[in-house]
């Protein structure tokens, strides 16, 4: 079975037209579809409860336009990133398996997804989540039919984070959390991407005092999200396979700091398509599907050997100055303001920078 990739833009927190739209112009069914990866327009903080309204809204227009039930439409994988700053446009990537063909031997994207086991309060920013999540990748990499870690290109994910509730759940069972609620974003994410790492081959399992401290382990294809809306490590995981037929293929490369719009094109370079020297927006010929990235201040507070004071600004939060940053490198690059922008990227590629993924329609 082939993917079916599409963009749509949300009109509102709670829009799903442009899913619907979709399902009914016949490009895919709503009992087709396997993964939603999307922005929305919140804070993209503990608290931004749009994730969980435009969760919601997708969940029942394929409940409505298909035949599964409610039960199994909750399983499909959809992973919200809230916080749509500077120029990012609201919007959602839609993955469907379909009958449709192309190459029978040229790789095409093929798509895994898994749940993991339960992800206690206690786990998160430690060595126990770190295999919990690594299990997971691999059992993703086998839904996907995908063998070998080079083929893999991106992992999303979307785990838990802190809240009072269950700080107070694990004291209460005599365990300890590892960070304060605030700050557990940033670690669950961080945690997670160790957990990639070492279920790809990247790198070899961290010591607890590793994680979310040694900037040097990371992995170049994770994209890790958190939120209050589960208890468990949810798993995307992306990549290319021979004869899986569609017309899509996936690259990743690395963006080495903000300003990185090279590691952008060499994304799209590792995805198939040709591209000059030097590229511009339209040298792709409206062929790039979407980009995805994460970014992150640089806790050196240097850009290219300038200061920067992302980190000492007390009224804007360092995520939102580097994910409007980000997003306006990238919608430049690919001349589309919806582009997948996601921060706190700890042990997502290099400090201060981050992997770029690149899916292209490969033209068959």
């Amino acid at each position: 079975m082939a993917i079916e990739v599409a963009k749509v833009e949300l009109k509102t927190v709670q829009d799903a037209s442009g899913l619907e739209a979709c399902v009914r112009a016949g490009q895919f069914t709503a009992d087709e579809v396997i993964a939603v990866i999307g922005k929305t327009e919140g804070n993209g903080g503990v608290n931004d409860f749009t994730r969980i309204l435009a969760d919601h809204a997708f969940r029942r227009a394929l409940t409505k336009l298909g035949s599964r039930g409610e039960e199994a439409v909750a399983q499909i994988p959809m992973v919200w990133s809230g916080g749509c700053d500077g120029v990012i446009t609201p919007h959602a990537t839609v993955f469907a398996r379909n009958g449709k063909t192309g190459s029978a031997n040229k790789p095409r994207l093929a798509i895994g997804t898994a749940m993991s086991a339960e992800v206690k309060p206690e786990d998160i920013g430690r060595p126990a989540m770190v295999e919990i999540v690594a299990d997971a990748v691999k059992a993703a990499m086998k839904d996907a039919g995908i063998d070998d870690p080079d083929d893999v290109h991106y992992v999303q994910t979307k785990t838990p984070l802190l809240t009072i509730d269950s700080v107070l759940d694990a004291e209460s069972r005599g365990q300890h959390t590892a960070c304060e609620v605030h700050d557990s974003m940033g670690v669950s994410n961080g945690t997670t991407a160790l957990g990639i790492a070492v279920a790809l081959g990247e790198i070899q399992m961290p010591r607890a005092e590793e994680i979310c401290r040694n900037l040097d382990l990371y992995s170049t294809v994770a994209s890790c999200s958190s939120g209050v809306e589960l208890t468990q490590a949810q798993i995307v995981l992306l990549g290319n396979k021979a004869g899986a037929g569609g017309r899509y293929r996936i690259g990743h490369a690395v963006m080495r700091d903000a300003l990185d719009i090279e590691g952008i094109y060499n994304a799209i370079r590792h995805a198939g398509l040709e591209l000059p020297d030097r590229p511009r927006a339209e040298d792709l010929k409206g062929r790039v599907v979407n980009c995805f990235m994460k970014c992150e201040a640089d806790r050196r507070g240097t850009l290219r050997g300038r200061r920067q004071i992302m980190l000492d600004d007390s009224d804007v939060h360092h995520h939102r100055h580097s994910k409007a940053a980000v997003g306006g490198v990238a919608a430049a690059a690919i001349g589309d303001p919806a582009v997948f922008v996601s921060v706190d990227a700890m042990h997502q590629g290099p400090q201060g920078g981050g992997p770029v993924i690149a899916i292209v329609d490969a033209g068959e």
